[in-house]
């Protein structure tokens, strides 16, 4: 069975703004199958955005995660020393640390990767999903 990792964005989306992700992308998060992945980094990644007001949550941070990852049925996917190893080979060519350990843990994990992002759907060696 095929193994998901959402990017940042595309959680957001998924629980915000459904109506920015692709008709492939919609179906494959409403089907309860496939096994759907956030890592920690997209929840540092929002608390960036929230405490530097780019982007304001209706309810408490840790309220709004816990019912966004239960709603999606999202399972947390750990950081660790094979995640890290891999960021060796995404930062030289990827700037973004954060998109560098989503990238990493998607190789790491053998994950697919649901992005919008172009920089990391030409990273080699990570499968994606694209949502374009």
């Amino acid at each position: 069975m095929k193994r998901f990792l959402l990017d940042t964005h595309i959680w957001l989306w998924a629980a915000l703004e459904p109506h920015k992700l692709t008709s492939e992308v919609h179906n494959l998060l409403a089907n309860p199958k496939p096994d759907l992945f956030l890592s920690p980094i997209s929840l540092w990644e929002l608390s960036v955005m929230v405490q530097k007001k780019r982007f304001a949550l209706k309810e408490d941070f840790e309220v709004w995660v816990q019912r966004s990852v239960s709603d999606l049925r999202l399972q947390e996917i750990p950081l660790n020393w094979q995640v890290a190893t891999e960021m060796r080979f995404i930062l030289p060519n990827h700037k973004d640390p954060a998109d560098g350990f989503l990238a990493a843990t998607a190789i790491a994990f053998d994950l697919i990767l649901i992005t919008s992002d172009q920089k990391l759907i030409g990273v080699p060696g990570l499968k994606v999903l694209a949502n374009v």
